[in-house]
């Protein structure tokens, strides 16, 4: 049996530079802080009890046609299928480094020839050397052989284990990142959804508001005729019926951009979006549990990402390191060799080979300190990047949270503004029809009356997306 090791006092020596010199490294560091406040400092919070996550976006949202398109969506939509990809690939990259620390092993057969010259050594012994009495080699002499072949390397300072740690992580990370998308996803099909069903509703008060100002416009043409008004107050009602009539078309176009928005989030080409437009000033806004500050470093996929992500660099850091220390190989083969292939399964045609190597860095330091720079600043920006997501989800929850409850207060005043302003349209009109009104009264307290009914549209649907933007702020669900 053939044993080699390549192990001498030179490489113990850069063994103990190598590691001696990577101890003298100077490196910045940084203390990860994930402290939260311990609420979130909103008047009238709601409660802090546990909230539930993954929400169940469905009972969140509660809207029989959005759960269709969220559905279609989470089938068809082209980013998130992209992500689903990017997961494999993930997973392949663990399957690489789990097999870089683990032996490698592999089968060759080969087949050959060879001549060598007469008037040589090899060529003088394999002319005169006989195989049995009477028989010499063949000229040319062939080769055959097949056998395995072993190689390992010895994993001591768990670089390979901590790559292939690393790539874990890193996929862990990816699944995270794929939920944060989902949530988004979610959540910005809801904010089309309930912004569609608002320009309903816009479209629909518009249209109401015409036919309003266009029986009244007749009866200025009437009384035109009548000599009871002059021409200006026909000009002016016309102008106002036809500056109502126009707001039509916009709304129109904003409908068309809204429904296609919905329609490539949910990965088709334009078509129509099935909704109830009816009861769009009917949806729940209620107060929402929002949990404790601390709760969203478990319940935010982003937060958990960065988490993910500031783990893998930590591990990157391990790896960069060990590259400093000498690594240690182990090859082994073992099979037949021999000239004539009938000799080849013949204990005297084995052959076998054990060799042990170790290798240490020399003269490229500067790169492996390069490579080791780099990870450790990574590490810092990873940790950087942990806190300031951190401090985004508490911003996105304080906001959101005011936003429902100013919003919540701001349209139970426009509602009664509303209210009272539709009173005034109609009692206008009857007080202009019995002459004890001006037209001018009539044309304020309509178009007062329009922009008030706009205005609490507009209002709902804030109070709608801050709805939609806590449910992504808290953390969302699948």
């Amino acid at each position: 049996m053939k044993l080699k090791l390549t192990i001498g006092i030179m490489f113990l020596q850069i063994n103990l530079l190598a590691f001696s010199g990577c101890q003298s490294l100077d490196l910045p560091s940084k203390t990860v802080n994930n402290e939260t406040p311990a609420n979130y400092g909103v008047t009238n919070e709601p409660s802090t009890s546990d909230i539930p996550n993954p929400i169940n976006w469905e009972s969140y949202f509660d809207d029989p046609n959005l759960s269709l398109l969220i559905h279609e969506a989470l089938s068809n939509n082209q980013e998130l299928n992209m992500v689903l990809q990017d997961i494999i690939i993930d997973q392949n990259e663990i399957r690489a480094r789990k097999g870089e620390y683990l032996p490698s092993v592999s089968f060759h057969a080969g087949a050959g020839f060879d001549k060598a010259a007469r008037y040589t050594p090899q060529g003088a012994v394999e002319h005169h050397l006989e195989v049995r009495p009477g028989v010499h080699f063949p000229e040319p002499v062939p080769d055959f052989m097949f056998g395995a072949y072993a190689s390992w390397e010895v994993d001591v300072w768990k670089k390979l284990r901590n790559a292939k740690k690393a790539a874990l992580t890193r996929y862990l990370a990816t699944v995270e990142g794929k939920n944060f998308l989902i949530t988004n996803i979610v959540a910005e099909i809801a904010e089309s959804y309930y912004e569609l069903i608002a320009l309903d509703n816009m479209l629909e008060i518009i249209n109401s508001n015409v036919q309003i100002q266009s029986n009244v416009f007749q009866v200025i043409q009437q009384q035109k005729e009548a000599a009871k008004v002059t021409q200006l107050a026909v000009n002016r009602f016309e102008a106002q019926v036809l500056n109502t009539m126009n707001l039509q078309f916009e709304v129109r176009q904003k409908i068309v951009e809204t429904e296609n928005k919905i329609n490539f989030l949910v990965g088709r080409f334009p078509q129509p979006i099935e909704r109830n437009s009816s009861k769009f000033l009917t949806y729940d806004t209620a107060e929402i549990e929002s949990g404790l500050p601390s709760d969203l470093l478990e319940h935010r996929p982003d937060i958990r990402q960065a988490n993910l992500q500031l783990a893998a660099s930590k591990l990157d850091v391990k790896v960069a390191k060990a590259n400093f220390y000498p690594s240690f190989g182990i090859q082994s083969g073992i099979g037949f060799q021999a000239f004539n292939p009938s000799f080849l399964i013949n204990p005297a045609s084995l052959l076998y080979g054990l060799a042990g190597d170790l290798m240490a860095p020399l003269v490229n330091r500067n790169a492996i300190k390069a490579v080791y720079y780099n990870a450790n600043a990574k590490q810092i920006q990873a940790i950087y990047d942990y806190e300031r997501t951190i401090l985004q989800a508490y911003v996105d929850v304080v906001n959101q949270l005011n936003k429902v409850e100013n919003y919540n207060k701001s349209f139970d005043i426009k509602s009664k503004e509303v209210a009272l302003l539709n009173k005034s349209t109609a009692i206008s009109n009857n007080l202009f029809n019995a002459a004890r009104a001006d037209y001018m009264e009539v044309l304020l307290t309509q178009r007062e009356a329009l922009e008030a009914n706009m205005e609490l549209l507009e209002i709902k649907l804030h109070q709608l997306h801050a709805k939609v933007s806590l449910y992504r702020a808290l953390g969302g669900g699948v």
